[in-house]
């Protein structure tokens, strides 16, 4: 009996810092700080590869787009993620859904949820309905709760192509 889905999880955490752009879900928020990363830091993004990746036991983003790689220095997370959906495509596999948790204490994010899941939906082919996305704080508590990173985790869904 063949098995028709896979399910995987995925979790980023980044710094916050001074002089660099806060991007999340593809989508470029205005506040003082932004996410420290050898990319464009979009931890959520970067949850949703290694979940899809987990999934079909694929490593994780880290093996793909190494942060010793000069060439993915400022890179678009989504141009990696659409390279990771391609991946998962090769092998017969399309993502069901997706269901995100990113953790901030600011800003306050559901002002921009809508715009990231089009966004996210539209890199992956999918419909916006097929991705979840919220946002929580950490009750200020740990290295999110003292607003010195966004973390983000996520759960994907992928079925097998045609079944």
């Amino acid at each position: 009996m063949s098995v028709n889905l896979r399910i995987g999880n995925g979790y980023d955490i980044h710094q916050l810092v001074r002089d660099r752009p806060l991007i999340l879900g593809g989508i470029k928020i205005s506040h003082e700080l932004g996410l420290l990363g050898h990319s464009d830091a979009d931890v959520l993004t970067h949850a949703i590869m290694d979940a899809m990746l987990g999934a079909l036991s694929l490593g994780d983003i880290g093996h793909y787009f190494p942060p010793t790689d000069p060439q993915w220095a400022g890179a678009d997370s989504l141009l990696l993620l659409a390279q990771v959906n391609q991946l998962i495509q090769e092998r017969g596999w399309q993502v069901s859904n997706l269901d995100s948790v990113i953790v901030a204490e600011r800003p306050k994010l559901k002002p921009h949820i809508q715009a990231m899941r089009d966004r996210l939906a539209e890199v992956l082919k999918l419909a916006p309905d097929q991705i979840g996305i919220k946002a929580t704080t950490n009750e200020k508590l740990g290295p999110v709760g003292r607003e010195e990173g966004i973390a983000a985790y996520t759960v994907a869904l992928l079925e097998r192509q045609g079944s």
